[in-house]
């Protein structure tokens, strides 16, 4: 499967909930790094786990997925019942049909406000 397929497919199946599914796509030695809240996920199974757990009320809109060979960008949208809507922009690198390394930058819409000084030479979204 080419890169760019392996991460839509990566987040479909995030969203049916298909935890085997998922994992299958994830190399045993997987790394994925959350330098927001300073977490590194080591192991398929590890981060499996992580996402199982998570509270329920979510889901998933995919955005946009870029590839430049086995390196693949997502832009993802996370609405939650009860937490707000999370933006995640994700990094991967696939080797042999699997996820082998992650960089993922999470953020809740709006937890950044603009500073007052840049009004004059923004647009508010």
């Amino acid at each position: 499967m080419e890169p760019s397929k392996v991460v839509q497919e990566f987040w479909d199946r995030m969203q049916a909930r298909d935890w085997e599914g998922l994992g299958a796509l994830l190399a045993d030695e997987l790394v994925v790094e959350w330098p927001v809240s300073g977490e590194r996920i080591v192991g398929r199974d590890h981060f499996v786990r992580v996402n199982a757990e998570y509270p329920e009320g979510w889901s998933i809109r995919v955005l946009r997925v870029v590839a430049d060979g086995d390196s693949v960008v997502s832009e993802v949208e996370v609405p939650h019942e009860t937490m707000g809507v999370h933006r995640v922009a994700s990094f991967w690198t696939i080797e042999k049909g699997r996820i082998v390394t992650g960089r993922e930058y999470w953020t809740e819409l709006g937890s950044d406000p603009s500073p007052e000084w840049r009004a004059a030479y923004v647009q508010r979204m």
